[in-house]
């Protein structure tokens, strides 16, 4: 908890002028917190964005509550906004405590001197900073982060700790590195003397037993990855690098925890990617698609922007811009429930042939 002494606190005609809401005044009250109804006080914001929430307006200690456009209460001054998630996110920013991070460099860590470090640079504890790295101003790389060789990290970033950058890569500005990120570690990318059964199965639809004795090959990855500005990577997610080009994530993209990115990827701007995803090798996303959670998709795919793919879709083969996906195999969904309807015809039938099953054997 934040001490008392140290806590911001705010009117309630400055907090609907930061989020542009319509004040209905009932008391004077300071903010120094936000929570939601039941967890309210006197000083606490209660966000009430929700039906469920705006419910418990009636049971709650706080004398103010942010709600969405035209939700009132006689008996607390509310904040309508147009937009209550939008308006919340403006007061997260209002009350959030950035992670702590060293002043300068820390005595432990390790930088190279051919390195450049931008003003304002802050280098936490056990963090190594590899030979030719460039690191721009006010950017802050937290304990036990490890960058490797002439990596160019950008300014205002903030990496949590525990990340692992590879060599080469190239990183924005104000990109934000979760806990345990891996970034440009070697693709997953192998090769066999003969067609293996991968291979068999995808020309010839079976799979060969004269491979006993096959050895697998490592196909070095000499590309990097590139990740562009105002991007956010989620904890333990890892993006690999590029064969010989580079992978990309493009611009404003935000990546949750426990995703995987194979090489080569391009992925566009602006797009949301849940968690435990799982994208293949030499896959092209459009900008603004959304991929929702569990979503696995085999390599060489392309998916149009503004796509959206449902949770748990399985993607084995491109679809165009525009596309909503569900399913496994992933189909559009338009497709998908005509597909539902049509099984529960059958089942229907089903049940009727039963009926007069008996009628036919005698």
């Amino acid at each position: 908890m934040r001490d008392i002494d140290i806590m911001n606190e705010y009117t309630l005609e400055e907090i609907s002028e930061i989020v542009g809401g319509i004040l209905t005044k009932v008391e004077d009250v300071k903010i120094s917190r936000l929570g939601p109804p039941l967890l309210a006080d006197a000083n606490t914001l209660a966000l009430a964005l929700n039906e469920d929430e705006i419910e418990n307006l009636s049971k709650t200690k706080a004398k103010a509550a942010l709600v969405p456009i035209g939700v009132t209460s006689e008996l607390i001054s509310t904040i309508e906004a147009e937009r209550p998630r939008l308006a919340m996110m403006k007061l997260l920013h209002l009350f959030y405590m950035p992670p702590e991070s060293t002043a300068g460099i820390h005595p432990s860590a390790v930088v190279h001197p051919t390195a450049k470090l931008g003003e304002n640079v802050s280098i936490g504890p056990n963090v190594v900073i590899s030979r030719n790295v460039s690191v721009g101003k006010n950017t802050k790389i937290l304990a036990n982060t490890y960058i490797g060789r002439s990596v160019q990290i950008g300014e205002n970033c903030l990496f949590h700790p525990g990340c692992n950058i590879g060599d080469n890569a190239i990183i924005g500005n104000r990109v934000i590195l979760q806990h345990g990120v891996s970034i440009a570690a070697d693709g997953f990318s192998f090769v066999t003397e003969n067609p293996n059964n991968v291979e068999n199965a995808r020309q010839e639809g079976n799979v060969k037993e004269d491979n006993t004795d096959q050895k697998i090959y490592k196909i070095p990855s000499i590309g990097s990855v590139v990740i562009e500005d105002d991007v956010e990577i989620g904890a333990n997610t890892c993006i690999d690098k590029g064969t010989i080009e580079n992978t990309v994530i493009g611009e404003q993209t935000k990546i949750d925890n426990l995703v995987q990115i194979g090489h080569n990827c391009k992925i566009g701007k602006g797009c949301m990617i849940v968690s435990q995803v799982g994208i293949a090798g030499s896959c092209k996303i459009g900008d603004r698609t959304v991929i929702a959670g569990q979503v696995g998709m085999a390599d060489h795919i392309e998916i149009g922007s503004d796509s959206i793919i449902m949770a748990k879709a399985g993607i084995t083969r491109s679809f165009p811009e525009k596309s909503i996906l569900i399913g496994a195999p992933a189909v559009p969904r338009k497709e998908f429930i005509k597909h539902m309807k049509t099984m529960k015809k059958a089942e229907d039938l089903v049940n009727k042939f039963k009926d007069y099953e008996h009628l036919l054997k005698d």
